[in-house]
């Protein structure tokens, strides 16, 4: 299986003094996810928890919802020219009695590290009902103090990123702040898609008292996987787009964004925040 680093050498230049040396790199690598055999997508990652990427992959499309749905993931052997495996091949088997949707209208698309949506027909194509809407599960009450704590504790648990630099995270926590799961990759709609599908291989979905965190920002894909897998509040380190937050509006999640120490904006439904400001608007 590919590596999640690896080592190349660079000339490093330090206050005008330059020396040759290794650096480690993010491994990135193509994964191409089958269901029942038939392509669905490519996508470019960081290989490791393939097979969660799959499934949340699956989750995010309306495909998945509960862990026996799933009859079995596994690489492809004879995926590289030599027959053998290149473990950059996996193939999702529905269980018997899982719809399974027409591939040819589907996301039968090269997806790149940084957007997941290119090549979608339509904003329509990716309104995908939830199994289980946001708005209609218990309120999750939030202090804007547990928020605050959450991105340290992200970054404190990127362990590739601190030899790399170059890895997006995504982390769910509980609505005390306690870390359940985090995961990393070259793209940010990756590492969610790793955080729910394994989410989903034990069980967890849907996951409507946590909070998941991402670094960088929050696009409108990423407010849709949230809503797919029954996430109540998102929060990112940078901002949202502006259909982010009609999609959050739309859908009932919190969406917060520019989530740095004690300061956040929230975009909607901050109903969810326990605030002393009556000013709240509450959508």
């Amino acid at each position: 299986m590919g590596r999640v680093t690896e080592r190349r050498r660079v000339l490093r230049v330090r206050d005008g003094r330059a020396d040759r040396r290794p650096d480690s790199l993010v491994a990135e690598e193509p994964l191409e996810i089958r269901l029942n055999g038939k392509a669905l997508a490519i996508t470019m990652r960081t290989p490791g928890a393939d097979f969660a990427l799959a499934a949340g992959f699956l989750v995010s499309e309306g495909v998945l919802a509960a862990a026996d749905e799933v009859r079995t993931i596994a690489y492809c052997a004879g995926a590289s020219p030599d027959d053998g495996n290149a473990y950059n091949v996996v193939d999702v088997r529905l269980a018997p009695g899982v719809p399974v949707p027409d591939i040819r209208l589907e996301r039968n698309v090269y997806t790149t590290s940084s957007c997941g949506l290119c090549g979608k027909a339509s904003l329509d194509a990716v309104r995908t009902r939830t199994r289980w809407p946001v708005a209609d599960e218990p309120p999750v009450r939030l202090a804007p103090e547990v928020l605050s704590a959450l991105p340290e504790r992200l970054r404190d648990a990127q362990r590739v990123f601190d030899r790399t630099g170059g890895l997006h995270a995504a982390a769910l926590f509980d609505e005390g702040g306690d870390l359940l799961d985090v995961q990393e990759d070259v793209g940010r709609h990756n590492a969610v898609d790793k955080v729910v599908g394994r989410a989903l291989q034990s069980g967890a979905l849907p996951l409507s008292r946590g909070v998941l965190l991402v670094s960088g920002r929050a696009s409108f894909e990423l407010v849709q996987k949230a809503v797919m897998a029954g996430v109540p509040v998102l929060a990112a380190v940078s901002a949202p787009s502006s259909l982010a937050v009609d999609l959050a509006v739309e859908t009932g999640v919190t969406l917060v964004g520019f989530l740095r120490g004690a300061s956040m904006n929230v975009y909607s439904h901050d109903h969810r925040l326990v605030l002393d400001d009556p000013g709240s608007t509450g959508r």
